[in-house]
């Protein structure tokens, strides 16, 4: 006779003494070792099959919920963010948690069992929430946070699929960010210098860091010399308890012994938040006068005063609470008669400053601490599209399409040369070539040739200046650039100032025997190259790894101080490639 008895493990069914079709499932292991049977009853074995069934293939796919303690959502929401995440995230992500979970999650749905809830549950939740008066912001977070706390419960067998993975989430509409404008940014400087903590706003404004990151600062990171600012910190919002037994009937935050259980500041979060930004020459001297004021307030505070090192300060040396900045920023505000506004919205503004004027994106990244694998992103959030970007991007749409005529062009006795704009060159068959000693540079215009070589003959006395026509054929068979060298636009006459230095990637400099600096004309370069600032540089690695610091403007003044911070930075990026995104180059 053939053994019928099932093997270790196998689903089993049977008919009971009670009448009812039973089944037992083996579904995994309990935490003592034993195997972890569970029991299915209905009344017909058509019913207990199938259950038993169901059981199986939610075993062999998903998984089944752990057996042990039957949760509701208010005791695993609770256990969650107190035991599992609270020591595990930063104090600002704990704050956020324990406001969705104690505010609104379990108020709204704490007395559902946790097995049982549904995504609809989650969606009648945030439709609630904001017809309450929630922004779609809070209810967003909120559903962010279950997420979370469900996915732990799933990776931990107390939920086979997590309900907020299913529920749609509210729709959040994200507010453009207006920048503040030029004259807005001088209104508010014009302002900030009145009151207290000047350098604090002209940081913000100038430089864009964080609020954590500027009330963070300390003195050691302050180079003088350098001009440089070291961001090593962030400083973090206190937290509150009560101190004298919760007697006051005052919310911690008012209780007149409160106690802050947090500490005050906390490393940057990433890699790329660690950095060193050069100060412009005007906020390196408000430094400066602000130091001197802390210490008129040390002398004045006596043995009231708490020193810690920090920049920015309370009246007793204890650092700046960020509640207390942010109104301090609002009474800004107001006096510059400035619309009002987030105090992020001036990193958003110095971002979109950057941006005006021309820094290279690696640069950007680094001053506003953006990590590469994110900066893409973080530039189309934080740099926007003012009227006067828009407006340049027009003119030169406007000049490639349709151009100006070439006619009533007049050399001016001095500084810049009026004519078009530089266009698409026409298919003219002559060429002007000015023939400047052993340099060729053609022209589409005589009036244009002539008045570059009579220019440079009264410049250069003694030497050679002469103008050729040249048959188009000729010029893109023997002259250098082809057509593309062919200017459409008289040359720029105003002087700039140039820096140059290469560095080896062990940091010691390439170019030691040539001299680092010279002026000349716009001119002299091709139209690509002109820049109207006042200064601008930036740092590129060569193909042969070397670091090169490029510096130009039309301030010698600031070029030269430029240059200093240009090589410090060549220094930095030649000795640590992988901060600057240069680690594929040298692959």
């Amino acid at each position: 006779m053939a053994n019928s008895r099932q093997p270790n493990g196998a689903s089993s069914i049977f008919h009971g003494k009670d009448g009812r079709w039973h089944g037992y499932v083996t579904v995994g292991v309990k935490d003592d070792g034993t195997p972890d049977r569970r029991h299915i009853s209905r009344k017909t074995r058509p019913e207990v099959t199938k259950a038993v069934r169901e059981l199986e293939k939610q075993r062999d796919s998903t998984g089944v919920r752990k057996a042990g303690q039957t949760w509701t959502v208010d005791t695993w929401l609770t256990h969650w963010v107190e035991n599992i995440a609270a020591p595990n995230v930063a104090e600002n992500t704990i704050d956020g948690y324990r406001v969705a979970v104690y505010h609104h999650l379990i108020p709204g749905l704490g007395a559902h069992r946790l097995a049982k809830l549904e995504p609809e549950h989650l969606e009648r939740l945030y439709q609630k929430m904001q017809a309450s008066g929630s922004s779609a912001g809070t209810a967003h977070q909120t559903h962010r946070t279950v997420k979370t706390a469900l996915n732990e419960a799933v990776r931990r067998r107390h939920l086979t699929i997590n309900p907020a993975s299913v529920a749609k989430a509210p729709r959040v509409e994200e507010e453009e960010v207006e920048p503040y404008t030029l004259e807005e940014i001088q209104r508010l400087l014009a302002e900030a210098v009145k009151v207290r903590n000047t350098a604090r706003w002209v940081i913000a404004l100038a430089l864009g860091l964080r609020q954590g990151e500027v009330l963070g600062l300390q003195w050691e990171d302050v180079d003088f010399e350098m001009g440089m600012i070291v961001v090593r910190r962030g400083r973090l919002r206190p937290r509150y308890v009560h101190g004298c037994g919760d007697k006051c009937g005052r919310k911690p935050g008012y209780c007149p012994q409160r106690a802050n259980v947090r500490r005050e500041t906390k490393d940057t979060k990433t890699r790329a938040g660690k950095r060193s930004i050069g100060v412009p020459e005007q906020l390196v001297d408000l430094l400066r006068q602000h130091k001197a004021e802390q210490e008129r307030e040390r002398l004045l505070a006596r043995d009231l005063w708490m020193e810690k090192g920090y920049v920015f300060t309370s009246p007793t040396g204890e650092p700046l609470n960020p509640n207390t900045d942010f109104h301090r920023w609002k009474d800004l505000l107001k006096s510059a008669e400035v619309r009002d506004g987030r105090l992020h919205d001036a990193r958003h503004t110095a971002a979109t400053v950057l941006m005006i004027l021309g820094v290279p994106e690696g640069i950007v990244d680094r001053i506003m601490g953006w990590e590469p694998g994110k900066s893409a992103r973080m530039r189309r959030r934080y740099q926007h599209l003012t009227g006067q970007v828009l407006q340049q991007t027009a003119a030169k749409v406007g000049g490639l399409l349709w151009g100006p005529k070439p006619h009533d062009v007049e050399p001016a006795p001095g500084g810049h040369l009026p004519g078009p704009r530089q266009t698409s060159v026409s298919a003219e068959s002559t060429v002007y070539v000015c023939l400047l000693d052993e340099r060729r540079i053609p022209f589409l215009h005589r009036e244009h040739a002539d008045a570059v070589a009579s220019r440079w003959g009264a410049d250069h006395p003694n030497h050679y200046a002469e103008v050729e026509e040249w048959s188009r054929e000729k010029w893109e068979g023997q002259g250098p650039g082809g057509t593309r060298g062919i200017r459409d636009r008289m040359p720029d006459r105003r002087i700039i100032h140039h820096a140059h230095a290469v560095y080896l990637p062990g940091g010691d400099r390439l170019n030691v025997g040539s001299h680092p600096q010279w002026s000349v004309m716009a001119w002299e370069f091709e139209h690509d190259l002109y820049t109207d600032l006042t200064v601008r540089w930036l740092t590129t690695r060569r193909l042969g790894q070397e670091v090169e610091a490029r510096v130009r403007g039309t301030d010698q003044e600031a070029v030269a101080a430029a240059f200093g911070e240009a090589c410090a930075q060549a220094v930095d990026r030649a000795k640590n490639p992988e901060n600057y995104g240069d680690t594929a180059t040298l692959l």
